[in-house]
This record gives C-alpha cells, sequence and structure tokens, in this order.
C-alpha cells in the first residue's frame, strides 16, 4: 500500500494550487481577448461574465488553498468571496443583457435566431388587458 508522507502531500498541495491560479488567469485573459473580438454587446457580456466568473473564482480558491496550506488559516472572507462572485457575476451579466436588449441595442447582424424575441411577445400577450 502506498502511504503518502508530508512532503508529497505538500507538493501535490502546491500542484493544484499552481493549477488553479495559473486557470483562473488563463480564464480573465482569454475573456480579455473576447471582450476584444467578439461583434456585439451580447457576446462581449458573455465572454466578460463568464471568464470573471471563472478567472476571479480560481484566483481566490488558490489563495485559499495557499493560505490553508502554507498558513493553517481557513479564510472566511475568501470563502464569502468566492460564493458571492460565483453567484453574483452571471445574475449581474444576465441583467444587465436583458437590459440591453430592452432598451433596443440591437444583435450582431449574422444572429441565427432571437428567441427573447418570442418570449416577450408572449409576456406582453398575457399582460395585455383584454377589451
Amino acid at each position: 500500500m502506498l502511504s503518502l508522507s508530508g512532503t508529497w502531500i505538500n507538493i501535490i498541495f502546491d500542484i493544484i494550487i499552481c493549477l488553479s491560479l495559473l486557470s483562473g488567469a488563463f480564464f480573465l485573459i482569454s475573456g480579455s481577448i473576447g471582450i476584444l473580438r467578439f461583434p456585439d454587446v451580447y457576446t462581449r457580456l458573455h465572454a466578460a461574465t463568464k471568464s470573471s466568473t471563472l478567472g476571479v473564482a480560481g484566483i481566490m480558491i488558490g489563495a485559499f488553498l495557499f493560505l490553508y496550506v502554507e498558513h493553517d488559516i481557513v479564510s472566511g472572507k475568501l470563502l464569502l468571496g468566492i460564493v458571492f462572485v460565483l453567484l453574483s457575476a452571471p445574475v449581474s451579466g444576465h441583467m444587465i443583457s436583458r437590459a440591453a436588449y430592452r432598451s433596443g441595442v440591437p444583435l450582431w447582424e449574422n444572429s441565427i435566431k432571437d428567441e427573447y424575441a418570442e418570449v416577450l411577445k408572449e409576456e406582453q400577450k398575457r399582460q395585455m388587458p383584454d377589451k
């Protein structure tokens, strides 16, 4: 049976911490490139929201693991920050895109289908009083 000594555990945790930090940095950089390259507000917002959520969460998880492994500190602030980022960033991105759509920001001309227009039509039909 294979038993892991303390040094092997530290090496494994160091690798996990490095992978977490590098993946977070990768998502942030790829999101920045996506913001520059995508054609309209909605795709740019998608790139910004996904990359910032995964990037910041990856870096914060790496920081949490580093503090736990190296200094035996369990940071409640980092845990709350991770949960807050994972919950609030997608919701805020969704609300911003809905506000942009309702204010008349056009879709990219090569967009295949506008599914939200159908939903809005149904919603307006339900809200219209019968005469």
